[in-house]
């Protein structure tokens, strides 16, 4: 079997990325339980989706990455069953809500001042509508390596990521960088707001 079938990324990646509907309008975010599940409203198409490594972002079993894009946080509304949702890490600046029964990270949203305040991150494979946004890259590849994947693997990894036309970045991508560190330069008054 060639090396490159071996490597798993995440299902939403692994046999194909499948490119957006020109009309995807947002839909319902669901978690993995059968009895009771959380559902979230997401109103439009979300935006920056990735395949991310970091140790912080839900990852389904066997992935070693996450998909994970953001939307407006005011075009998120729980549906149902809110009260299964807890924030994992009150600490971290995405208040990731997850299902405290099966798990899911559903939305989490930044609060706190920073270039990604008003937005929250998402994990897209849970809609039950198809034709959301694919991921367009993969960030924090190297942090794979903190969840106990073999460093001696990352080379393998990249080239797939790259075969299925995710370009990997040891952070985020330079477009949002570049958002970052203006949105910083803006503050800091180093740049004109």
């Amino acid at each position: 079997m060639d090396s490159a079938v071996q490597i798993r990324i995440h299902p939403a990646v692994d046999s194909g990325i499948k490119p957006a509907s020109p009309g995807f309008s947002g839909g319902t975010l669901v978690c993995a339980c059968t009895d009771r599940p959380v559902k979230v409203k997401i109103e439009g198409q979300i935006a920056h989706n990735h395949a991310c490594g970091c140790t912080k972002c839900w990852k389904p079993k066997g992935a070693d990455f996450s998909v994970v894009a953001v939307a407006p946080t005011d075009k998120v509304t729980v549906l149902e069953n809110g009260d299964k949702l807890a924030v994992v890490d009150p600490s971290a600046l995405i208040q990731r809500h997850a299902c405290k029964e099966c798990g899911v990270h559903m939305y989490g949203p930044v609060e706190r001042e920073h270039a990604f305040q008003g937005l929250s991150f998402v994990h897209p494979e849970r809609f039950q509508e198809t034709g959301w946004a694919p991921p367009g890259f993969a960030a924090f590849v190297s942090s794979i390596i903190e969840s106990g994947v073999d460093p001696g693997r990352m080379d393998g990894i990249r080239g797939r990521l790259k075969e299925v036309g995710l370009e990997p970045y040891d952070c985020l991508s330079p477009g949002l960088m570049d958002y970052v560190a203006t949105w910083v330069a803006k503050k800091s008054g180093a740049l004109p707001s």
